[in-house]
């Protein structure tokens, strides 16, 4: 029987969620039930097929996947409500809501549940996220279509639970880091000629193609660099003041201010 995919919480991410699910043809639109306190604002998903609901405990009881896409404030709430209609030997839970830890979730539901804990970013919702995942007591059936479901939305990478935090500087903040280099990017285009709109085009499509050839030939960017820089060539004099001015440093030294950042603030 094919699996049922509960999404508690129809916001933004929960709903690029289901329109990733939906638009790869991982599942059935009417496999998915997604709840809302306002559900009219889920009616593009409706027009697709998706079931609408501003019932979580309809919700739960229609599926056997969980998905918990609410703000992290809801969650203590919202699973005392759903505890007495959730079954360690139906349901399987998946949160998606950030800086709650599994263990969170058994001190209200205990320990019997299986649990992933994934971490996507924004660019889920272009079916390009980087989801960072963990479990607990998962068969390798269940952790195989939580992989599954995710590679739907992007690449996906199992890790530990300790390492989440991590994962949200190098896979969250990340986004924001790179967008910072590509707008700087712009920037230097237009200062040497480009209009705006031209130096954003050749800016990021040049970063997809760079990001593409570590991902499929597995490559080191280091490779990658040594193929374009030539004795007394224009890039290697461009790297070479970059570093000059502190570039990687500066990237390296952001990475770690905003990972203690979180950890300081826990």
């Amino acid at each position: 029987m094919s699996k049922k995919i509960a999404i508690i919480g129809g916001g933004n991410l929960g709903s690029a969620i289901a329109e990733g699910l939906i638009n790869s043809g991982f599942i059935l639109p009417e496999h998915i039930i997604i709840t809302k306190r306002n559900i009219a604002t889920l009616k593009p998903l409706e027009e697709k097929g998706v079931l609408v609901s501003n019932d979580n405990i309809e919700a739960v009881e229609y599926a056997d996947w969980i998905i918990l896409a609410v703000k992290p404030f809801q969650v203590k709430e919202i699973l005392q409500n759903l505890k007495p209609h959730l079954k360690p030997n139906k349901h399987t839970l998946v949160s998606v809501i950030t800086g709650i830890w599994i263990k969170d979730i058994q001190e209200i539901l205990g320990s019997d549940f299986t649990i992933f804990r994934a971490m996507p970013n924004t660019a889920i919702a272009i079916q390009e996220s980087i989801t960072c995942i963990c479990k607990h007591n998962a068969a390798a059936e269940q952790a195989g279509f939580a992989e599954d479901m995710f590679n739907q939305l992007g690449k996906t990478v199992f890790i530990e639970e300790n390492l989440m935090d991590a994962a949200t500087v190098l896979g969250a903040c990340g986004t924001a880091f790179a967008m910072r280099y590509i707008r700087a990017n712009i920037q230097g285009g237009i200062e040497i000629g480009f209009n705006a709109a031209i130096a954003t085009l050749i800016a990021a499509q040049t970063v997809k193609g760079a990001a593409e050839l570590l991902l499929v030939k597995h490559t080191h960017p280091e490779q990658e660099i040594d193929k374009v820089t030539t004795p007394k060539g224009c890039t290697i004099a461009g790297l070479n003041e970059m570093e000059h001015q502190g570039f990687s440093s500066s990237l390296i030294k952001g990475v770690v201010t905003s990972y203690k950042k979180i950890v300081n603030d826990m």
